[in-house]
Parts: structure tokens; C-alpha cells; sequence
């Protein structure tokens, strides 16, 4: 199938943020006295809101976060970005392989996703076509944030096709009504693929597996 519109999740797709991420979250969540390790952010937090991360750690342990959470948690995930950010091995060979109109869809704020593509030079391939879960009332694996990116891009939801890591974003790309890649990059092939994912281990066969040959030739 041809499509028009490819939608990119940000973190575990363009940037390899997930281990940073999770062990920045962990270590937060540990020192307000939530024993949340990084294994259990991995396995239970990647491709979720923060705020919904929160969320689960308030219901796990019958208290909330403190109200200063979300900025100790931010500002010291912006520093390890800044730090020591990269982007997924290939990611930018392949960008440049797929001719085709493209879009961010991320869990994580706009601010955060800006640093991001900044900090591993792939601004330039999305421009202001960057969309965040703070822009709809349900992130993911809910199916708006992905239905309001490709309303802002003017493309039916039946024309897109979702790259993404994590099986609630592979959720929400099928709840959307979109085909979705599943990048097994974070260590989720066999959820990915229980939640209608197509799955692909390497950035180099992406152009390929959208019909654009491959970057290996």
C-alpha cells in the first residue's frame, strides 16, 4: 500500500531517549520515595504521558507525587539530553530516503521533543510538523494524538502509516486506523507485533519496507 503520510513517534524511534529517560525517571521516582526501578519503567512506562507515569506510580503506592514532580523530572532529563543524547543509528540515512510528507506524534512535551530533534540534528526534517500529547485531552494508547496529527496535516488516518517502539503507541496507531512499523529497537517485538504491528529491527530497512528502497544499496 502507498501512503501519504508517515508519523513518527520521537523518543525510542528518532532518539535513542528511552534508557536516559527511564533511568532519570526511576532515579526521581526512588529519591521521593517511590521504589520504582528502572526495569519497571521500562517495562510498564515507555510510550506513556509523564503525567500519566505519575499517575500509575500514585496508584501503585496510594500517594501522589510531590507538586514540584514534573519540573525536578523535566529539568533533569533536559540536562541528561543535552549531555548525552543520540539519535537512532540510522535514522537520518533513511529520513533522507522517504520521499513521502512526515510528522512528529510524541508522547513527551513539546519542549522536550524540540530539544530533542535540536540536540541530534533532525530538526530540519519535521520544520513545525512536530505534535505533542499536551495538544489532546488522551495521549496514548489512546488513538487522538495520532488522529490530530493527521488532521493538521490535512492526510485521512487510512493514508498514514505510524513508526513506533512502544506497543501503547502501537495501540494507538491501530485504534487510529493507521498501519504501524514497530521499531524493536526498546526490546518490545513480541508486544509490538500482539498489538497488529509490523516489526523491523534496523532503521536502514525502513525506506524499503515503505516502498523506497533500501539504504544499504
Amino acid at each position: 500500500m502507498s501512503y501519504e503520510l508517515v508519523i513518527f513517534d520521537c523518543d525510542g524511534v528518532l532518539v535513542d531517549s528511552e534508557p536516559l529517560a527511564n533511568r532519570v525517571l526511576s532515579d526521581c521516582l526512588q529519591s521521593a520515595g517511590f521504589p520504582i526501578s528502572y526495569e519497571i519503567c521500562v517495562a510498564e512506562m515507555i510510550g506513556l504521558p509523564l503525567a500519566r507515569c505519575f499517575e500509575l506510580a500514585a496508584e501503585w503506592h496510594g500517594r501522589s507525587v510531590p507538586d514540584d514532580f514534573f519540573e525536578t523530572v523535566q529539568s533533569q532529563t533536559y540536562q541528561a539530553i543535552e549531555n548525552s543524547l543520540q539519535p537512532i543509528p540510522g535514522i537520518a540515512d533513511a529520513m533522507r530516503a522517504i520521499p513521502l510528507p512526515r510528522c512528529v506524534a510524541s508522547s513527551s512535551e513539546t519542549a522536550k521533543i524540540h530539544l530533542s530533534l535540536a540536540t541530534t540534528d533532525l530538526a530540519a526534517f519535521f520544520g513545525d510538523d512536530v505534535y505533542s500529547a499536551q495538544q489532546v485531552e488522551r495521549g496514548k494508547p489512546f488513538p487522538d494524538l495520532f488522529l490530530f496529527a493527521a488532521r493538521q496535516m490535512g492526510v485521512a488516518p487510512k493514508d498514514c502509516i505510524v513508526i513506533e517502539d512502544s506497543f501503547y503507541g502501537a495501540r494507538a496507531g491501530r485504534a487510529a486506523g493507521m498501519d504501524v512499523l514497530g521499531y524493536s529497537g526498546s526490546g518490545f517485538a513480541r508486544q509490538l507485533r500482539q498489538e497488529g504491528a509490523q516489526v523491523f529491527d534496523d532503521m536502514a530497512a525502513l525506506p524499503q519496507l515503505l516502498g523506497f528502497g533500501d539504504t544499504k544499496a
